[in-house]
């Protein structure tokens, strides 16, 4: 059995002493490189390669049509993103409850919170069916343009089962990383990349399906991803998994509430990207608008994964080290991701600039949008320095249990500050998407400079004492669960 990302009690690790030599920084250096790693780099690959079929889809669009490209984009950008950052952040709560229950050897609780979490999850999708079901009149009323209105409106209907298999997908696979299962994960996100694509070669130039087929394999794709997920937890992970019970039904309200808090802070800043999508709609000629800013938030999405995974990486070390009271542990971590975070964001930055004429045409050959991307090219750029430091202040954050304020933070930067500046800037001065990006480089800018301002004035030792308050408390609820566990297989 591998080492879970929360460490168990009897560990005997202790903390840094205080860095006063070039030999107690290179210690430090290397030993949080190779802990943040292990983890960041196999959650890195796996939301890489389940990003890629995403980006697949559009790919394909792109080939299709510019008007068939941006109806995809729209429904991407804006109608997935709904759900799946819902749902993602939903199913982040899994995080905290599964890692400290497993870490202390409530394997049963992380059953059971498991199973709870796919019956809120999947309730949540069923109260969202309204907004795919009639996804072309809300997209046409929100002055979207109508030719790419109906086919995204289309095309959200028939991906409706892809957005239930989400609900399963989440929580399960929550449940394998607070096991450290990353490498598993990543094995079969890529093996589902592999099988979309032959999908879609097969569906879309063998039998020229289109739209539909674009739908088909999307929709076969999701649920092959969490099958295989859950045929594995239920087939291999005999010790872990204790069965399904009926005691899954219980405090459902007290589970839904927690997932409904973590969720906030992820979706106010994503879905930020989706009002930027929708504005960009309404730009003069909105068919080139959508495509190039879609191609550049594809583009980035590929960093953006990466950065997700030194995210989750340095938000489990932040946790253990405050977890086993280890605040030197914490701060150090903070220091060296960000620094790495940081040299990745300016590799990526540097790779941009000297391919802005040639990336988009992995997606689109309309000379047209091709040179609309590489007018975005700086900005995109840049924007990927910006998000290398706020994904890392970010997963200090979900390490420390700071998700509401971060949530009040991002609020304030991106939908008070961020979003007029883009809106001023994009129609007003008539900056296009230009503008728009600008309006959102405003708004991590202002976040990372409160997040960081936040972190420096962070007294650690008194982290250290909230944290273990928050374990006291979950590990009593922990206990009375697997007392009550009843399994019905």
């Amino acid at each position: 059995m591998e080492t879970p990302l929360v460490i168990q009690n009897f560990t005997s690790e202790s903390d840094y002493l205080p860095v006063k030599s070039l030999k107690d920084v290179k210690f430090v250096l290397w030993t949080e490189t190779v802990k943040i790693w292990r983890i960041a780099l196999p959650v890195a690959l796996s939301l890489l390669f389940q990003f890629l079929t995403n980006s697949s889809t559009s790919m394909y669009a792109g080939h299709l049509g510019d008007v068939e490209l941006s109806s995809i984009s729209v429904n991407q950008g804006v109608l997935s993103n709904i759900y799946f950052y819902l749902l993602f952040g939903m199913s982040s709560a899994l995080a905290t409850l599964c890692g400290q229950a497993f870490g202390a050897g409530q394997i049963k609780s992380t059953c059971i919170y498991v199973q709870r979490s796919w019956i809120i999850l999947a309730t949540i999708c069923i109260i969202l069916l309204p907004i795919y079901v009639y996804a072309t009149p809300i997209l046409k009323l929100l002055g979207q343009d109508e030719g790419i209105a109906d086919i995204a409106g289309r095309y959200s209907i028939l991906v409706i089962p892809h957005m239930f298999s989400f609900a399963v997908a989440f929580p399960i696979q929550r449940f394998l990383q607070a096991q450290s299962k990353v490498n598993v994960i990543m094995c079969i996100a890529f093996v589902v990349l592999l099988i979309q694509n032959v999908l879609l070669h097969i569906f879309i130039n063998v039998f020229g399906w289109g739209i539909t087929g674009l739908a088909m394999v999307t929709n076969i794709i999701g649920w092959v991803y969490a099958l295989c997920l859950v045929m594995y937890t239920i087939g291999w992970c005999k010790e872990e998994w204790s069965g399904f019970s009926w005691i899954a039904f219980r405090d459902l309200w007290a589970i839904a509430k927690l997932s409904l808090v973590s969720s906030v802070m992820t979706c106010l800043e994503q879905w930020y990207l989706t009002c930027i999508m929708l504005l960009a709609g309404l730009l003069d000629n909105p068919v080139i608008a959508v495509g190039s800013y879609s191609i550049c938030f594809n583009v980035q999405g590929w960093d953006f994964m990466l950065l997700l995974g030194i995210n989750t990486a340095v938000g489990v070390r932040v946790s253990n080290a405050l977890g086993m009271s280890h605040p030197r542990a914490a701060k150090y971590s903070f220091f060296v991701t960000m620094l790495q975070s940081l040299l990745l964001g300016i590799l990526f930055m540097t790779v941009i600039f000297l391919s802005k004429e040639e990336f988009a045409k992995i997606f689109t050959n309309s000379e047209d949008m091709i040179r609309a991307v590489a007018d975005l090219a700086y900005l995109l750029g840049v924007t990927m320095v910006l998000n290398s430091a706020s994904q890392v202040m970010s997963g200090v954050a979900i390490g420390s249990g700071w998700q509401v304020m971060v949530g009040y933070i991002n609020l304030a930067c991106y939908y008070i500050v961020g979003l007029p500046i883009g809106i001023f800037l994009g129609f007003k001065l008539q900056l296009g998407v230009k503008g728009l990006f600008g309006g959102t480089m405003c708004g991590i800018i202002l976040q990372i400079l409160v997040l960081l301002l936040s972190i420096w004035k962070t007294n650690w030792t008194k982290e250290v004492e909230q944290t273990a308050n928050r374990m006291r408390i979950w590990s009593i609820n922990n206990l009375h669960s697997a007392e009550v566990t009843k399994n019905i297989i």
